[in-house]
């Protein structure tokens, strides 16, 4: 099948209109939807909702109506471009001026067709591409983003490819949701066999994390020696830390036997906590090793000697408070290693431990299920995208039709 003809977005929509910025807040107002409200993915996300009077001058010039496709404009460089189909709710809502709203001229091009091939230049860093940055914002102006060129198929298909990414996306949203739940899972079996570590239980005896292991503070070795860097150990940073498990990125780094000798290389059962951040919501984060990693300056390595790795992991993740706390206000999120040692921790019987790492273990297995099953329908959902926007989805069925 020949490749999609492609049609300025200027040309196919009847509307491209900036929402209104309101610095005040009602309780009783409209709901007005903001960058938070958008998630990454092109959800809903009602979690936090900003309401503004109803009697503002910007309210009704920016009411949404289904099928509007919103656009986020303006955020910070790696979230312009995230976009959201406005199917509608219960109540009236308006959008704020980081929103450009786009209403489509039907008889054209489909308002959730273009929403996901927005989606799509979004996850391909399009927009990251196309925007102007400041420190910390950034902004797709409303002439680029009307000087976009949209594949463009019939009317019917445009439907049916949004209808069959609607599936898949729907499918992945359970999964993600799946995941989540199972995180909070384990925390709730913890919580319901010990209780909360940052209250003062007198069931379980108390050890400082000294007391119950070793700690090691990272280091990071000389950049301007090039020869501690290059194939070898993985060193983990704190971005590599998004409990609950070691993410490295695709730009992770390693030391090279140079780099180890002056680094800082922890085994497998290390729990890794961030104990410095630019954000305090940040410290505490931990994460197990599970294989023998290099840690940087921003990072505890507690070892546990006696508990079982596993059982303090969930401790230290329950009672991240406890963490915080240390804080020594030096700086924004800093937790030294003499304040982190110093943290009390509650000791049940190993046998209590092991009864508890025994559940847990069943919520991790279900848990790794559902991770891969999603990267599975995450590889589907981006190929049906490239196949749907370069017009191939539905060769086979051209294939069969010609037999």
């Amino acid at each position: 099948m020949s490749e999609l003809r492609r049609r300025l977005l200027e040309d196919l929509v009847r509307e491209v209109k900036p929402g209104f910025a309101c610095g005040e807040v009602d309780p009783n107002g409209i709901f007005q939807v903001r960058m938070n409200n958008v998630t990454k993915s092109g959800d809903i996300d009602l979690g936090k909702q900003r309401r503004v009077p109803r009697n503002h001058p910007g309210v009704d010039k920016n009411k949404l109506l289904p099928g509007d496709v919103l656009f986020n404009a303006t955020n910070s460089p790696d979230l312009v471009g995230k976009t959201l189909f406005w199917s509608g709710l219960d109540e009236e809502a308006v959008y704020s001026n980081h929103f450009q709203r786009i209403r489509t001229d039907g008889e054209k091009l489909d308002p959730a067709y273009l929403s996901r091939w927005l989606s799509r230049q979004f996850e391909s860093g399009v927009f990251r591409g196309l925007c102007k940055q400041w420190v910390n914002q950034a902004t797709v102006s409303k002439e680029s983003l009307l000087a976009l060129r949209v594949p463009l198929p019939p009317l019917p298909e445009q439907r049916r490819i949004a209808a069959v990414l609607d599936q898949v996306e729907t499918l992945r949203a359970k999964r993600r949701e799946a995941i989540v739940l199972l995180d909070d899972l384990a925390q709730s079996i913890f919580l319901d066999m010990f209780g909360d570590p940052a209250s003062c239980n007198a069931l379980w005896d108390r050890k400082t994390i000294s007391e119950l292991g070793g700690v090691v503070t990272g280091n990071t070795p000389s950049r301007a020696r090039p020869e501690n860097y290059g194939e070898g150990i993985e060193w983990i940073k704190t971005d590599n830390i998004r409990p609950p498990e070691l993410n490295p990125s695709q730009a992770a780094e390693h030391l090279t036997v140079a780099g180890e000798k002056v680094g800082r290389v922890v085994p497998a059962e290390s729990i890794l906590v961030t104990c410095i951040a630019g954000s305090p919501a940040s410290i505490g984060n931990a994460v197990l090793a599970g294989r023998r990693v290099a840690i940087n300056q921003q990072i505890n390595a507690f070892i546990p000697q006696g508990p079982l790795p596993r059982f303090m992991l969930e401790q230290i993740r329950v009672g991240k408070a406890l963490i915080q706390q240390k804080s020594t206000g030096a700086m924004t999120g800093l937790v030294n290693k003499t304040q982190f040692s110093s943290i009390s921790l509650m000791v049940p019987p190993v046998s209590r431990q092991q009864e508890f790492v025994c559940r847990v273990e069943c919520v991790d297995s279900q848990r790794a299920r559902n991770v891969r099953h999603l990267a599975a329908l995450d590889e589907l959902f981006s190929s049906l995208q490239h196949r749907a926007f370069s017009g191939t989805l539905w060769d086979h069925e051209a294939s069969g039709e010609a037999a």
